[in-house]
């Protein structure tokens, strides 16, 4: 395939696609430079509504799918593995006729951005991490993501999402923006049991990435909340030392997910990151 950005979205609504043997369920708007975003766990594309809003159709076309066993996609009880999970992504990006994007992924997603990179190097033109940890899992977490997938498995996702909403976000960040909390909450309660449950099981089988770090040759965006205390500034800085050509950034204010809890801050960051991916890109 040709390197085609100029491809334009139909329409605002969700759009689904067949892709190995599933249906995808994704939001593609706006016309220009092309970015990939990939949700985290246990959420779906609308994690990614005030992104969308600030870049579709101002210079970029955004594209914000819902991953195997999440939103509107097919369910796929399991195991699902992060290459499983880049391997959709690619054959939507097939489906879309995009050679080459602008990938954002935060925490799950990023790892799995992570992935994509690792199987497909030259079909990311930049990359955004957010809130990733790169590390391979730890034997307590392997334990850990099981015994999760099991209780969600047999509970639901109530319990898990009435656990881990403070956490997801800071605690003061669930008092002060009700609305971004409730649609947290929404999102979390919303997700399909055996899909988030294969997609923890998968995760506890994903490999170390730190050694594809030092061969990353995308521009790469690292970006943190300073409260983040499952992936900390830590992690994010510790990143940035073996990415070449990466910048680091910490967002004040912000828990696990500072694209929902500081989006004007996460969108000036973004949209000043992916400008210079508008300039390499011929037209754009």
């Amino acid at each position: 395939m040709a390197h085609q950005t100029r491809n334009t979205a139909n329409g605002d609504g969700p759009r689904t696609a067949s892709v190995r043997g599933i249906s995808v369920s994704y939001t593609d708007r706006g016309t220009g430079y092309p970015l990939l975003f990939i949700h985290g766990h246990p959420f779906d594309h609308s994690m990614w509504e005030p992104q969308v809003r600030a870049l579709a159709g101002r210079g970029y076309r955004v594209i914000a799918p819902d991953l195997r066993g999440y939103g509107r996609s097919t369910v796929v009880p399991g195991t699902t593995t992060l290459d499983t999970f880049a391997r959709d992504l690619a054959a939507l990006l097939n489906h879309l006729e995009l050679d080459v994007v602008g990938v954002v992924g935060l925490s799950m997603g990023g790892q799995i951005a992570l992935e994509l990179y690792r199987l497909f190097p030259d079909r990311v033109d930049a990359l955004v991490l957010a809130a990733t940890n790169p590390h391979a899992e730890t034997e307590k977490g392997r334990r850990a993501r099981a015994e999760t997938a099991e209780r969600l498995r047999t509970e639901g996702m109530g319990g898990y999402t009435d656990d881990m909403l403070v956490g997801m976000m800071s605690a003061a960040n669930v008092r002060d923006l009700p609305a971004v909390a409730d649609h947290v909450r929404a999102m979390m309660y919303a997700a399909p049991p055996e899909g988030a449950a294969a997609a923890l099981r998968g995760r506890a089988l994903r490999p170390d990435y730190i050694p594809l770090l030092k061969r990353i040759s995308a521009p790469t965006l690292l970006v943190v909340g300073r409260e983040d205390e499952f992936t900390p500034p830590d992690f994010t800085e510790s990143m940035h030392v073996l990415v070449p050509d990466s910048t680091v950034e910490i967002i004040e204010g912000a828990g696990h997910l500072p694209n929902l809890e500081r989006p004007d801050r996460f969108n000036e960051l973004l949209r000043r990151f992916m400008e210079a991916g508008r300039r390499r890109v011929a037209g754009w």
